[in-house]
């Protein structure tokens, strides 16, 4: 359920109207409209574009360049002892650790910078600085001159100080990452710039595996700064000859402007070890950085940051200057009580003095009298209008700065007061020799990211990649515009320059434009620029090279995904919302006549009592314990939605609670609690960036606490941008505070995160032991998010240009490395046909989380709506799913142990193939399943991308899939797929673990024995990985208690299949062996059939004779009831 149209029951429930009759007119009012038809389009009203958010125009198209030039200062720089800062950030972790909080701090980390960096900056974590230098802009006109001229009247600017510094810090891992990190200076007698800015570093960061390097090598070729650099007793000294030629190498690699192509105006940082290095080169002035692979001797920098002039960073300043005079004081704040007097004027004058009682999610007011109000139509200004030209068009002359809106702006009828005006970051990043950039996350579009800048105003989209969280109804396809969640995450993939990344640590409102530049030698390059409202410059440059190495650092870096209970990877059901315990046991048993598998059955906003969390209605849901322990008992959980926004009722417990406690967000007085409208009607948020708050709000699941739930009910947070109907864009005013008085603008994107990882505390901590996995599904996210549970891309609609966009939009998340997600089955909106929803269950069957959900005003679609012939086909695709589910379970393990993500672009696995880097109509699931889903009315054929580096199988059929082509390119080849048929095919060179005996939910498979497929390779070798372990707990990492079996064949060396187990400890699951068999081995790709083949165990020297049946035209052996364990290690030989 998310941002719903027309929901009567929210509103009659939620409004607080004192007089009865009212309530029934507006009730009246309300029941009518959910008849009415809903033209599906988003309302680009209530959002806002960059034109129309001051920091973006202001930056945009680099219209705000000749403020700021910024200048290393050479004296300040200092090469900090790596290895007394390391022991220092040590002894601070450990301080740290022993205040460990939440449950799942295995997962949060607790590393803390040195006792220095933490006076100075109390926010940071993490490794600590290496190399710190002031920056100086040395602009002639600065942004903080250029606001004093503007704002300050009566100011003697003469005698004004405008120089803006800014501390630079450089932080250097040992697996190559590099954190640039640029703040503010703090000033002691300053009254806005005498503590630092805050960041959220404890809150994202995977601390505990973020480990600094222990050597690095500082060079340059300018005296003053080497002799600084070698004050250092961790500076590995370089003769003098080599500093002039490795310095003048890099220059010439990095193609660096003329102007700036002075030896003496870099510095060097060298670093990693013998095997692996890298090279970090500081260009002084104009700023910027450069990063190499130290083991590359020629070719461009894979990251360039800053070299473009478009690094900007507004310091905090204070609108009236010092000299300011009394009476000019006092006609400041006088016309600050007048506007705030016109402001109020206005919103009554707007609703011409009807009495409110309610707002749509749309923001337009409901009346006491049963009427709504109407939208009025605004006019877009002409000079509003960014036509996208390229920079070099778009540049203003000196006295046409944007200066509009610094200190106060407005978007509707909402006014952000911004009392600390202006505090935009930017900065822009190249990636040499590279057009293929991804990442982003989310929007609905393309996979690869598209241009939004440059070209001579060519360009595909007009409007920048918007980043801020925000709830958007019928969102539309083939935009830039903002979505649920996002993650600030670019990765780069080229044949030149391999594999690289960079992650803009920034949770504030963010838009990126994306341009290609053409290169001297004829290449192209990608160049992002990012721009965000506030915090801080916090780059982290990941070197790659590879896609495997990528995604361990971005791992190291933002946590690893949690591995799921097995449950949560079966087909869920869910709906808005099933009536009540009568709807519930009926639609549970027509699963179980239809012996249709389904693990999940979900309970939306309606199950509680007038929209109060942790509630249940007693007329519908009379027996929740009764009803949970029913479909427990055929392995099935529950799930219920479980949203942030609190109903202000006194009677009401959490309310009553929280408020007591003091735990909600507040205005922007920070005095009074925050009030806005959501489904129950007036309603407060909770305040998730404050730990007491995130551990009471666990508590609240404890079972004596939630009344009605067990240990097999389930969480999903919806509306977590969170949603505000009444507010701006639909979320909170950027001015609110926090309990620690930040900003609602300095970490907007981390509220659904946070609350996600709140509630899967406190699902953890619920159990005794606290032992038990969570499963939480959640609607908004950061980067992080895929520590805590799934997401899920919101309100899809029942359109075949919805199932087309899917994988692309999945594919996006996956490149930020957040896998557990999924796309809603048959589209959100509207009603599908037999034929598109056959081919969404298809195509969901084969991506990470797998969900049926309709809107009520949709008609019922369970699997049997459809007529017999479709519930057949909709039931195959479901066993295809319960059938690799050892697969399933066994990527997401690897995905949590590499970070590689689970469902994969095409170049994730074949970088060196450049024609299939755009490619997002068709996936891989791990490395070895081909998936290409059919997204298009009435299709009987497909078009698949081979890669030629492998061979492939189709998977119903098992033959091998005729191809012919060099080995490092790939085949176009059209396949068919009729209705019953989406076309999935697995690599030769793989062996895939599956469970064929058809079963009603996951719980039920646990005991059944595996049927091994093994598809050979062209040199007739495959390998695969089993994991195992009890599905459901922590065991496998409190106690070690897991196995992996690792199959491999090679039938040049007589080996049908050979296991190899590792085991977590020397008894792990040793008890559970005997129901770990393997009852079937299925080899793809035999050319002859073998006269023998015997078994040989560690348990027996003797061999043993396989029954195998082989079938000549098909090329397919099959090993029936071997009747061996999959924790047991075995060999199985052939004699030809």
């Amino acid at each position: 359920m998310m941002s719903r149209h027309h929901r009567s029951s929210s509103i009659c429930g939620g409004a607080l109207i004192a007089r009865a009759t009212t309530i029934l007119a507006l009730c009246a009012i309300v029941s009518t409209a959910i008849f009415l038809p809903v033209a599906m389009a988003v309302d680009r009203t209530k959002f806002r574009t960059c034109q129309q958010t001051s920091f973006c125009r202001r930056h945009r198209h680099g219209k705000s360049k000749r403020l700021y030039d910024y200048k290393l200062v050479s004296e300040s720089v200092q090469l900090h002892n790596v290895k007394d800062a390391v022991a220092n950030a040590a002894a601070s972790s450990a301080a740290v650790a022993s205040e460990k909080r939440g449950l799942l701090s295995k997962f949060l980390g607790g590393y803390s910078s040195s006792e220095t960096e933490q006076l100075e900056d109390p926010f940071v974590r993490g490794p600590p600085a290496i190399f710190t230098a002031k920056l100086v802009n040395v602009a002639p006109l600065t942004s903080t001159k250029l606001t004093a001229q503007t704002y300050g009247d009566g100011c003697d600017l003469s005698k004004m100080n405008f120089e803006e510094e800014l501390k630079l810090s450089v932080h250097l891992h040992e697996d190559g990452v590099a954190r640039i990190r640029i703040k503010e200076v703090m000033e002691e007698d300053s009254s806005v710039r005498s503590t630092p800015r805050w960041t959220s570093d404890e809150l994202v960061l995977n601390e505990d595996e973020m480990v600094a390097v222990e050597e690095v090598q500082a060079i340059s070729t300018n005296p003053a700064i080497q002799e600084k650099l070698d004050e250092s007793e961790s500076n590995n000294k370089m003769p003098t000859v080599e500093v002039k030629t490795t310095v003048s190498s890099l220059i010439k690699r990095a193609n660096v402007d003329s102007a700036s192509n002075n030896d003496d105006n870099f510095i060097v940082l060298t670093y990693g070890s013998n095997e692996e290095q890298w090279k970090l080169m500081i260009q002084i002035q104009p700023f910027a950085v450069y990063m190499f692979r130290g083991n590359e001797e020629d070719g461009p920098p894979i990251i360039a940051a800053g070299t473009n002039g478009l690094t900007h960073f507004e310091v905090r300043r204070s609108k009236e200057c010092s000299t300011t005079t009394t009476s000019t004081v006092n006609q400041i704040e006088d016309k600050t009580m007048n506007d705030a007097a016109a402001d109020t004027n206005e919103d009554v004058d707007r609703h011409g003095g009807k009495e409110v009682v309610g707002y749509w999610e749309d923001g337009l007011a409901i009346y006491a009298d049963g009427s709504r109000e109407e939208r009025k139509e605004v006019a877009e200004e002409e000079d509003e209008v960014d036509k996208g030209e390229g920079r070099e068009e778009r540049r203003l002359e000196e006295e046409e700065f944007d200066t509009k809106d610094m200190w106060e702006e407005k978007f509707g009828d909402h006014i952000d007061s911004k009392p600390y005006g202006p505090m935009s970051v930017g900065m822009e990043l190249t990636f040499p020799s590279s057009t293929h950039l991804f990442g982003l996350p989310e929007h609905a579009s393309s996979t690869q990211l598209k241009t939004t800048a440059g070209m001579d105003g060519h360009h595909y989209y007009k409007e920048p990649y918007r980043l801020y969280n925000l709830d958007v109804f019928e969102y539309e396809l083939d935009e830039t515009m903002a979505l649920y969640g996002h993650i600030p995450l670019v990765v780069s993939q080229s044949v030149k320059t391999g594999t690289a990344g960079a992650f803009w640590f920034n949770p504030t409102e963010t838009f990126v434009d994306i341009e290609e530049t053409p290169q001297a030698g004829g290449d192209m390059d990608s160049r992002t620029h990012f721009m965000s409202e506030s915090g801080i410059v916090d780059l982290f440059l990941l070197p790659g090279s590879d896609p495997a190495s990528l995604y361990g650092q971005y791992a190291r870096l933002t946590g690893r995904m949690q591995l799921p209970p097995i449950f949560s990877l079966g087909y869920h059901q869910c709906r808005w919302n099933y009536r009540d315990e009568a709807d519930v046991y009926f639609v549970h048993s027509k699963f179980e006549e239809l012996d249709y598998p389904y693990d999940v059955l979900w309970l939306d906003i309606e199950h509680t009592d007038g929209k109060r969390y942790f509630t249940w209605d007693d007329k519908t849901f009379p027996n929740p314990i009764e009803m949970q322990n029913k479909l427990g008992a055929t392995g099935r959980r529950m799930v219920t939605i479980i949203d942030p926004h609190i109903k202000r009722d006194n009677q009401y417990y959490i309310h009553k609670e929280a408020t007591a406690r003091g735990l909600y967000v507040k205005d922007k007085s920070g005095k009074k609690d925050y009030d806005g409208w959501c489904w129950p009607g007036s309603s407060s948020y909770l305040d998730f960036t404050v730990e007491k708050v995130r551990n009471w709000w666990a508590d609240q699941f404890n079972y004596d606490k939630y009344k009605g739930s067990t240990p097999t009910l389930f969480t999903w947070n919806d509306m977590n941008e969170p949603s505000v109907f009444n507010g701006p864009e639909v979320s909170m005013q950027k001015d609110l505070l926090n309990l620690n008085n930040v900003e609602h603008r300095e970490w907007h994107n981390l509220y659904g995160m946070l609350f996600q990882r709140s509630t899967a505390e406190g699902l953890t901590q619920r159990n005794e032991g606290a032992n038990v996995r969570p499963f939480v599904l959640s609607r908004s996210f950061f980067a992080g998010s895929q520590r805590y549970g799934a997401i899920w891309t919101g309100d899809n609609a029942a359109k075949w240009s919805h199932l087309q966009i899917a994988s692309p939009m999945l594919l996006g998340l996956n490149v930020a490395a957040l896998s557990f997600v999924g796309a809603d089955v048959g589209g959100f909106f509207g009603n599908c046909d037999a034929e598109l929803i056959t081919r969404w269950m298809q195509a969901a069957a084969y991506q990470p989380f797998f969900r049926g959900h309709a809107h009520h005003d949709s008609k019922r679609r369970e699997p049997w709506m459809f007529g017999d012939e479709t519930m057949v086909r909709l039931r195959h695709a479901a066993m295809a799913r319960y059938a690799l589910l050892p697969f399933w379970y066994t990527i997401f393990w690897q995905a949590g142990v590499s970070g590689m993500p689970v469902m994969r672009t095409m170049w994730m696995q074949y970088p060196d193939i450049p024609e299939l880097y755009s490619i997002d109509d068709q996936y891989l699931i791990g490395s070895d399943l081909l998936v290409k889903p059919v997204t298009s009315a009435g299709a009987t054929t497909s078009h698949v991308l081979f890669p030629l580096a492998d061979c492939w199988y189709d998977v119903d059929t098992m033959q091998r899939v005729e191809l012919a082509g060099a080995p490092g390119s790939y085949v176009a080849k059209t396949v068919e797929s009729g209705i019953d048929k989406i076309p999935v095919y697995q690599r030769g060179g793989s062996i895939i673990p599956r469970k064929l005996r058809l079963r009603r939910s996951s719980y039920l498979m646990i005991n059944d024995p595996y049927t091994i497929y093994i598809a050979l390779d062209n040199e007739l070798k495959a390998e695969g990985t089993l994991y195992m372990d009890d599905e459901t707990t922590f065991d496998h990492e409190k106690r070690d208690d897991y196995g992996v079996a690792t199959f491999s064949s090679d039938l040049s060396s007589s080996i049908i299949v050979q296991n190899t187990v590792t085991l977590g400890n020397k008894s792990a699951l040793q008890e559970s062996k005997e129901e770990r068999m393997i009852e079937r081995i299925v080899l793809m790709g035999i050319a002859t059939e073998p006269k023998q083949i015997t078994l040989t165990t560690l348990s027996s020297a003797t061999a043993i004779p396989m029954e195998f049946h082989y079938d000549e035209e098909s090329k397919i052996l099959v090993i029936r009831k071997p009747d061996v364990s999959a924790l047991d290690q075995w060999t199985m030989n052939l004699t030809p």
